[in-house]
């Protein structure tokens, strides 16, 4: 009976913990979620001839703590504008695995507008949108998996409050350009030849071989590609087209 109420208690701690991420409060908070961007980023997308509201992805580095913003140039390129520093996240280098487990995911994500959570009680927050299609097929837990703010983490990636206003912003603007959803690509880190060498031993070498194929896209391209799921895999295609929903994770 004991060990039943300990089990209960720890069951109930844990997921009040991971569902923190998602909670919402019911005041209104139209001036934050309003913030624009600062003057100097809006300087820059002019000087790189991006629209404010153009499409937008993102990247986010486990190893270097740091999350990428790149927007949709005129000509149809991608141009990185600002990096942050990720404040916090949780777990090892390694993609998660089950609920509970405390790991920040690794793969490749889209975020609708239904995603995104102006009343977080991290200041404010998008779901990544984990499990995506991958991580089911693989019998991949878990729920609630955020970007926020207030720079703490049960597996969220974690921004201080003035960053995540940015970031959040970034995709408010993009969302009302008219991109129905943006990719997310999360890595344990820069997928390069060096780095990869550096790992090779670690038990998620093949799965990071496979985040390498979506890497070296992007890289070469610096357009997002069409991602799909074939053979349990992900499937680096064509080009996506901003303007439409395109990708099927």
């Amino acid at each position: 009976m004991k060990l039943n109420k300990l089990f209960s208690a720890v069951l109930f701690i844990v997921t009040g913990m991971l569902m923190a991420c998602q909670e919402r409060l019911p005041t209104s908070f139209k001036a934050k979620i309003e913030q624009s961007l600062p003057r100097e980023i809006l300087d820059k997308m002019v000087m790189h001839d991006i629209d404010q509201y153009a499409p937008i992805m993102m990247r986010f580095f486990k190893e270097d703590n740091i999350a990428e913003i790149w927007k949709q140039n005129r000509s149809g390129v991608f141009v990185l504008v600002v990096s942050y520093d990720i404040c916090k996240w949780s777990g090892q280098l390694g993609p998660k695995y089950r609920e509970g487990d405390f790991q920040a995911p690794e793969g490749f994500y889209t975020v609708q507008e239904n995603q995104m959570n102006p009343y977080s009680k991290y200041y404010l927050s998008f779901n990544i949108g984990f499990p995506n299609l991958y991580d089911q097929i693989h019998g991949r837990t878990g729920s609630y998996l955020m970007v926020h703010g207030a720079c703490t983490s049960v597996g969220c990636y974690s921004m201080n409050d003035r960053n995540m206003a940015q970031i959040y912003a970034f995709a408010r603007d993009a969302f009302r350009g008219g991109q129905k959803e943006f990719q997310l690509h999360a890595f344990p880190f820069r997928m390069t030849d060096v780095n990869m060498q550096r790992h090779h031993m670690s038990p998620h070498y093949e799965f990071w071989m496979m985040l390498k194929e979506g890497y070296d896209f992007f890289e070469t391209n610096r357009k997002p590609p069409k991602i799909t799921i074939y053979d349990k895999r992900y499937v680096f295609d064509h080009f996506i087209d901003e303007t439409s929903v395109a990708v099927a994770l």
